[in-house]
């Protein structure tokens, strides 16, 4: 089959080796839109920049914006430019209503990418369906995509993927009662309501369930009611501080039953706020934060070392689980505009009809009926061994 446009770049640079990489599994040039046009392909964003979901929405902005400069940099998408238009959110539903009015009504985009957190984009994913805009969202609710909405992508592993692979964890360590505690946002309900539907499935007893609020800064008597409930492991569902918090409630009170963490945290800024205190925990996460930990088989490898060279290379940081999230929404709706051209319609279908994108999340196959096209397979269980991610023995 005839490489796709951007292929035939892929020996000049490191950064447009990256897009070679990820979009090899693209069509090739037939059947692509052809437009005479050489105005930008304008395409939104919507993430928490700034407000508690910072650690989650800068990331994925930077990444988002990387990866704009290396498809610009290797002519574009059919010869035109991306426009990215970054709107930040905050974390706060009204605002990411706002952001996506704007950005439909008055800058036209094509698309949009985000939101980071699962409140605001739930929000809007109504409002874009009405407006026959396709979102390609960054956040790991699995309502966001069950029941499917013909608009709404989503590019993050799900909480019902992350319980799943949690329960097979804890059965295989022999522990079947646990506590549950989550936060009280729609992350932490919405793992919360998958725990409960699939751990009787799993032979897991929750014997206690307890929640926290996205300002809580003393968990303790959360962990104490634990504490006598006879738990033999704690899962925790949420992002940070929340969660970090409680890591350090635990070791204040010496806490020694296992301490599993959702893929919220799946970033360095959970061990930053947790301290040694972190030390031991393990929670699932995407491939992305152990790649140079992973077989040389494995078929994300090489992407994802490529994608944390040029991250790193241009912000001085490795990136992490959030900006994977970024790169793949991104990455996923310029594959779509490659064939469809500025129609929304157009490119909603293409985004839909995904096969074997290798992505940082992972591999992405997306129908009518699973517009997130993960499995559970793409986590990874990994654990924090002297401040870094370790890969456990899959």
């Amino acid at each position: 089959m005839k490489r796709n446009r951007f292929g035939v770049f892929c020996s000049t640079a490191l950064s447009v080796a990256i897009l070679a990489l990820a979009l090899s599994g693209c069509s090739g040039d037939k059947g692509a839109k052809k437009e005479e046009s050489a105005e930008p392909y304008k395409i939104g964003a919507i993430f928490s920049v700034t407000g508690r979901g910072a650690p989650i929405g800068q990331p994925e902005r930077e990444t988002a914006e990387l990866m704009r400069d290396q498809i610009n940099a290797a002519g574009g998408i059919n010869g035109r430019m991306i426009e990215l238009i970054v709107e930040d959110d905050e974390g706060d539903e009204t605002k990411a209503m706002m952001a996506a009015k704007k950005l439909i009504e008055k800058d036209g985009v094509i698309a949009i990418i985000g939101p980071s957190l699962s409140g605001p984009t739930l929000a809007i994913s109504q409002y874009v369906a009405e407006a026959q805009v396709p979102m390609v969202a960054c956040a790991a609710s699995v309502k966001i995509v069950d029941p499917v909405n013909p608009w709404v992508f989503q590019v993050a592993l799900t909480d019902r993927h992350s319980v799943n692979k949690i329960l097979t964890y804890l059965t295989s360590q022999g522990i079947n009662k646990i506590a549950f505690i989550n936060d009280s946002n729609a992350y932490g309900v919405s793992g919360k309501a998958e725990m409960t539907a699939l751990a009787p499935k799993k032979g897991v007893e929750v014997v206690a369930w307890e929640a926290f609020g996205g300002e809580d800064t003393d968990m303790t008597p959360q962990l104490t009611r634990v504490k006598a409930s006879g738990a033999e492991a704690i899962v925790v569902w949420g992002t940070n501080p929340g969660p970090a918090v409680i890591t350090r409630n635990m070791k204040q009170l010496k806490m020694t039953i296992p301490l599993v963490q959702s893929h919220g945290v799946a970033n360095m800024k959970y061990i930053e706020l947790s301290g040694d205190s972190s030390e031991g925990v393990v929670l699932p996460a995407g491939r992305l934060i152990v790649a140079n930990q992973l077989p040389d088989s494995d078929p994300q490898k090489q992407i994802l070392l490529d994608y944390t060279k040029a991250f790193t290379e241009k912000y001085n940081k490795p990136p992490d689980h959030y900006g994977g999230h970024g790169y793949d929404a991104i990455m996923l709706t310029a594959k779509a505009v490659e064939k469809a051209g500025a129609d929304r319609s157009l490119i909603r279908e293409t985004l839909e009809k995904t096969t074997g994108f290798i992505g940082t999340d992972g591999i992405f196959n997306i129908t009518p009926e699973d517009h997130n096209g993960l499995s559970e397979d793409s986590f990874v269980m990994v654990r924090v061994e002297n401040g870094q991610w370790k890969l456990l023995d899959q």
